[in-house]
């Protein structure tokens, strides 16, 4: 046995395999810094940049953010924030910062921006360009499936104006559908938002159910990391109160 062990195949073997390990993690510190791209071939479900998007109506200092795009390295420092100073919208801006792959065109080139800024470690990009990645053939990419309740997501909150329907459609899709646990910070702004359209176009029932279902899967006295916060069970307790304000005016008349 210890002659085996002492062969020099083996050991030339066993040292290629500790240079190999060696090689692939320093691959992988470049690829969360930014100085290289991942090969989709081999690394279809990892995160490589985060976008930070922003709601209509968000105040001036939170829609100044919206499009703005951060290497994961950014994101795990313990003292990160995406807001530079404090939200002063007295309820709260609702604010998501989603992970994507990105294995479409537009995406690549916004993973080349961040490639070339990787000191700064984040890029904002234009209304143009922010649009360009939304619109992208994502669907067509290999990363279609990795990317698909971050792409939903994202998209909802671009088009709660122009596009009401999809992105009710969306926001439903995001709630029914969390595969991961990255997903789970999307949750309660999809219900806020979700909840929000459903009231300014008058589905009222679509509101409470959707109410029902975000006090079931937050109860009052359950807390957790993705829990809501006090503003927005306020948020939710008011367009509650609005809803059943409209069942009872419903049948008064």
């Amino acid at each position: 046995m210890l002659n085996e062990l002492g062969s020099p195949d083996l050991l030339h073997s066993i040292i290629a395999i500790l240079v190999l390990l060696v090689i692939w993690q320093y691959y992988k510190m470049q690829i969360m810094a930014g100085r290289v791209l991942a090969v989709d071939i081999f690394d279809r479900s990892s995160t490589r940049m985060h976008v930070y998007a922003v709601a209509k109506g968000a105040c001036q200092h939170c829609a100044a953010l919206n499009g703005r795009v951060y290497l994961p390295s950014v994101i795990a420092k313990p003292d990160f924030s995406p807001l530079e100073v404090p939200c002063v919208n007295p309820t709260g801006c609702t604010g998501v910062l989603v992970g994507l792959y990105g294995a479409w065109d537009e995406a690549r080139q916004v993973l080349e921006l961040l490639r070339v800024n990787h000191k700064k470690g984040c890029v904002t990009l234009s209304s143009a360009e922010f649009q360009a990645l939304l619109d992208g053939a994502w669907e067509r990419s290999i990363s279609a499936e990795t990317d698909r309740v971050s792409m939903y997501m994202l998209t909802a909150m671009q088009y709660e104006d122009s596009k009401q329907e999809l992105a009710i459609g969306h926001y439903g899709y995001v709630l029914k559908h969390p595969k991961e646990v990255r997903h789970l910070p999307l949750l309660v702004p999809a219900y806020l938002q979700i909840t929000q359209l459903l009231a300014k176009a008058g589905r009222w029932s679509e509101v409470e159910t959707h109410i029902d279902q975000f006090e079931s899967r937050y109860p009052k006295l359950g807390s957790g990391q993705h829990f809501p916060s006090l503003k927005q069970r306020d948020v939710m307790r008011t367009r509650k109160t609005e809803a059943l304000k409209n069942r009872l005016m419903q049948l008064s008349a």
